[in-house]
């Protein structure tokens, strides 16, 4: 189903977020995760590219059996790092072949084993380069997605700041120029203070940016994840309320992880009481935490996604 479709409902559109593993022991988890997250009936998922296209067969193989043995609609990210034009028409005439309707278009980042890695050697510096791309070969007929409509395209918005973009205004001009381009909808990156976000948002606004913006989310569940968030994120702020309730559960994993999603579950309310188009949740492959904020919520799952999308 279109991703326009999907968020035009009238109501907060729920998702999740899957990365693909490296092991058959590690991907027979995922599938009992995803069995688990399926009867929320999320309105989709996404499915995470590894840096530079590491993980591009598995990012495939992953988005083709969600497609063909699960009522979740995948949406597949899909970098411009270390890809070539041929590269790339190849990657979404093959997820068009295998009826997808949306991607999730990034600019992404080299392997870690290629620090020194030259992007002048990318045919797509940026992401609004991969989306005026797709929507050129969509134009002018040489692909051929959705019965002729066209793939669903969204991008990555940063509420507190793209940590290579320290010029915020600058920062909005490149975020508009994705859109420019052909994007239908923003995904946020992972934040913890829903200030940030309901700014950011109101800046797009001001900025001529109107297409939906889904927060993502991310509970924290334990002190060391946390800690990889913030050298991972490079921008996250972890406000001191964040702070002071993971404090008062020391050393206790189980407080911890309560601790992370009775506060991901406010955070939560509250975008929806702001009129949050919609909620991704950033899962690490596993559903407790999803399903407990779920439970709280109060969130129906009989009407969590679109109707008519065969789910």
């Amino acid at each position: 189903m279109h991703i326009s479709d999907i968020l035009s409902e009238g109501r907060p559109s729920f998702s999740f977020e899957f990365f693909p593993p490296g092991t058959p022991e590690a991907l027979e988890r995922l599938y009992t995760t995803m069995r688990e997250l399926e009867e929320l009936n999320p309105a989709f998922v996404s499915v995470t590219y590894g840096a530079g296209g590491s993980t591009r067969e598995l990012t495939h193989e992953l988005v083709v059996r969600l497609k063909e043995t699960t009522t979740l609609d995948p949406i597949p990210h899909l970098t411009c790092v270390c890809h070539s034009e041929e590269e790339i028409s190849s990657i979404v005439e093959n997820y068009a072949k295998a009826g997808v309707s949306n991607l999730l278009a990034l600019g992404g980042d080299p392997p870690r084993s290629m620090p020194n890695y030259d992007r002048s050697q990318d045919a797509f510096r940026y992401a609004s380069d991969l989306v005026k791309f797709i929507r050129e070969r969509e134009q002018s007929g040489a692909l051929v997605a959705n019965g002729g409509r066209g793939f669903g395209i969204g991008v990555a918005g940063f509420p507190e700041g793209h940590p290579a973009t320290p010029n915020r205004l600058l920062e909005m001009d490149y975020l508009k120029a994705k859109v420019d381009a052909g994007a239908d909808y923003i995904c946020t990156q992972l934040f913890f203070d829903n200030h940030a976000f309901l700014d950011f948002r109101d800046r797009c606004r001001l900025a001529g940016i109107n297409v939906p913006i889904i927060a993502g989310i991310m509970p924290v569940t334990a002190l060391g994840g946390m800690r990889r968030m913030a050298e991972l994120s490079g921008g996250t702020c972890f406000p001191a309320k964040l702070l002071k309730a993971l404090a008062r559960g020391g050393d206790d994993p189980e407080a911890i992880r309560r601790i992370g999603v009775h506060y991901a579950t406010q955070q939560c309310a509250d975008l929806l009481d702001n009129d949050v188009d919609g909620i991704h949740f950033y899962t690490l492959n596993r559903s407790d935490a999803t399903r407990e904020i779920y439970r709280s919520l109060g969130i129906d799952s009989s009407v969590a996604a679109p109707a008519g999308d065969g789910i």
